[in-house]
């Protein structure tokens, strides 16, 4: 057969076998058949662009292996996989997989224990399924390489010579920042404020390359000296109290008002405790995980609004000393201490810890053996530790403490010797599942009440601030008990609606002056204000320049602001709208995490002598 005829034949092999894979990493993806055959049905969108880069890919790969179609067998089950996980991820946690979500690929792995605990039966099919398509492919591999037509050099160097430069100029188009004739004439379309609808329109392989710039932030519009300056003007200089009181902050696992399920009833009350002296409630900027992510917020008072869709901080941007509640306490004199049972390695907390100015971290390593309740150490053993540490100090005490026990899944029987008893109209499981989480809850509320009876008793002046990260991941909970259409909370929606989803309760006790009452519902990035505010301080930025962003706005969201009055402004960086404040904002956190930190010293002059530097 000539060459042309042969090299034609094959791009029409490859275009077809490009095409079946692209639909099955679709359906795979969305889970919906109908779904991706609309994408690849309608010419607005980039579906026959997908199976084009596809046949490309596999040209050039086919000529790298020197067997036609050897490259299919090799990708397929790893592009499949790759879909697979993206759909196991939007189910569980409502977002699709971003490529660096393979940053933290070993915290899963450290996890798989305890979320196959429960479902030994799931794990050992996980397990025999994999070994199986292994043993499946390397047969498929050896068979193909005997059988399949090697190529010849001349065959091989013509591939690479098409396909090469073909792909270079995929490459060149994905960065979403800036504006493609090439791309926009392709149908891709960037849509990185909505990820959701970014893998729906663009599809998944589209839309997962897309995210892979998103480790470089760009600077926002109108990022100039000039710009800073006036965002930065000159705010009340840092002053103490004159007693300085001790600050321990627990951030609660996955805690919430398991109540607020509908048609639910709890007996006894899991969470009396938090309900009396309740301050208001978090809008926490995740659902069901990413727990980081809203640390981050809570102990700088930056925002997750204004980084990429998909980001965590922990693991991309924290590289250098970055400001926090531990970098201004310690340069007050205080003793630091980021207190957590697990491993120092988790989302890169000993790194980040270490560039947020804590003097110390305690981590599973560092800590005796904590009691265990279900598989996790326990609130009360936590709670017991944290309480050893402030009582060693003799100087003021500033302690950040993330708990585990409330760690999902919760599984019905998780606690053997469960105290509550919940009455609903739900499925048995459902039934018990709410069960397990609600005697984990129970012990959080417990845990904060040892606290609070604790630091009554003190001469010092203590401040306790406790608030749950997020939703607990209670999935198909949700749905049988009719509190939610889908195992997971959707980004947008109305502010009743997005509330239900987001809030969780929130305390700030003083053992002077008791809870701080009536804070209705605030973004995490507002905790340092407040906490420095009830402990007597004055800061630049965390009193001066937050509390003029609180006054007009209560909750920084990426979908969404809402002001104190509880008007939403829905889509607001879609809208093109000039939101003065909200821009301030957004240029004195990128200035400070990635630009020149012209404003430091004014926003931030304890980085130049914060304890230990």
């Amino acid at each position: 057969m000539p060459l042309p005829l042969r090299i034609a034949l094959s791009i029409t092999v490859s275009l077809l076998l490009s095409a079946t894979l692209v639909f099955a990493v679709e359906i795979i993806a969305r889970g919906s058949i109908t779904s991706a055959f609309t994408f690849l049905r309608e010419p607005l969108r980039p579906g026959w662009t997908t199976i084009a880069f596809f046949a490309l890919a596999l040209t050039c790969l086919d000529a790298f292996f020197g067997r036609a179609h050897l490259a299919l067998i090799i990708t397929a089950p790893l592009v499949l996989a790759v879909a697979f996980i993206s759909k196991q991820k939007a189910y569980y946690l409502g977002d699709p997989l971003y490529p660096t979500d393979f940053l933290y690929s070993r915290q899963i792995v450290e996890l798989l224990p305890l979320l196959t605990r429960e479902r030994p039966w799931t794990a050992v099919a996980i397990a025999g399924g994999f070994l199986i398509t292994a043993a499946l492919l390397a047969t498929a591999l050896l068979y193909w390489r005997k059988s399949a037509r090697a190529l010849s050099w001349k065959d091989r160097s013509l591939r690479l010579a098409v396909a090469i430069p073909l792909l270079v100029s995929f490459a060149s188009i994905m960065d979403y920042s800036t504006f493609s004739w090439a791309r926009d004439r392709l149908q891709i379309v960037p849509m990185m404020w909505d990820q959701k609808e970014n893998y729906a329109f663009n599809g998944f392989t589209f839309a997962f390359a897309l995210n892979l710039p998103m480790a470089n932030v760009a600077a926002p519009a109108g990022y100039t000296p000039e710009a800073i300056d006036a965002a930065a003007r000159p705010f009340a200089a840092a002053t103490a109290p004159k007693e300085k009181p001790d600050i321990i902050i627990v951030m609660s696992e996955s805690f919430w008002d398991p109540s607020r399920l509908p048609g639910v009833t709890i007996t006894p009350d899991p969470i009396s405790h938090v309900r009396k002296a309740s301050t208001g409630h978090v809008f926490s900027p995740e659902f069901g995980g990413m727990t980081a992510n809203v640390e981050f917020e809570a102990l700088t008072g930056f925002s997750n609004a204004f980084l990429p869709y998909g980001s965590i901080p922990y693991q991309q941007y924290v590289r250098d000393r970055i400001p926090s509640l531990a970098t201004f306490l310690g340069s007050q004199g205080y003793t630091t201490r980021a207190i957590h049972p697990f491993a120092k390695w988790f989302w890169n907390r000993g790194s980040v810890y270490d560039a947020f100015g804590f003097q110390k971290f305690l981590s599973e390593e560092d800590m005796p053996a904590l009691e265990k309740r279900g598989p996790l150490a326990s609130d009360a053993s936590l709670t017991e530790e944290i309480i050893r540490q402030a009582e060693a100090e003799t100087e003021p005490f500033f302690a950040f403490a993330v708990t585990l026990q409330g760690h999902g899944p919760y599984e019905p029987n998780r606690y053997p010797d469960a105290t509550h008893e919940v009455t609903t109209g739900a499925s048995p499981w459902t039934r018990e599942s709410i069960r397990s989480f609600a005697e984990g809850a129970s012990d959080a509320d417990a845990g904060l009440q040892r606290l609070i009876d604790w630091a009554a008793t003190r001469k010092r002046e203590t401040i306790i601030v406790f608030f749950g990260d997020h939703l607990p991941p209670l999935g198909p909970v949700y749905v049988d008990t009719g509190f939610m259409k889908q195992p997971v909370a959707p980004r947008t929606g109305t502010l009743a609606e997005m509330k239900k989803h987001r809030e969780t309760p929130l305390v700030i006790w003083s053992s002077r002056t008791g809870a701080v009452t009536n804070l209705e519902t605030i973004s995490p990035a507002f905790i340092p204000m407040h906490v420095l505010k009830t402990a007597g301080f004055t800061h630049p930025y965390y009193t001066g320049f937050l509390s003029r962003v609180q006054d007009s706005y209560a909750i920084v969201d990426r979908h969404m602001l809402v002001t104190p009055d509880d008007s939403m402004i829905e889509d607001w960086q879609k809208r093109g709208a000039h939101y003065p404040l909200i821009n301030d904002f957004r240029l004195l956190q990128y200035d400070i995490m990635f630009g020149t930190r012209r404003a430091a010293p004014v926003l931030f002059p304890e980085l130049g002598r914060a304890a230990g530097a």
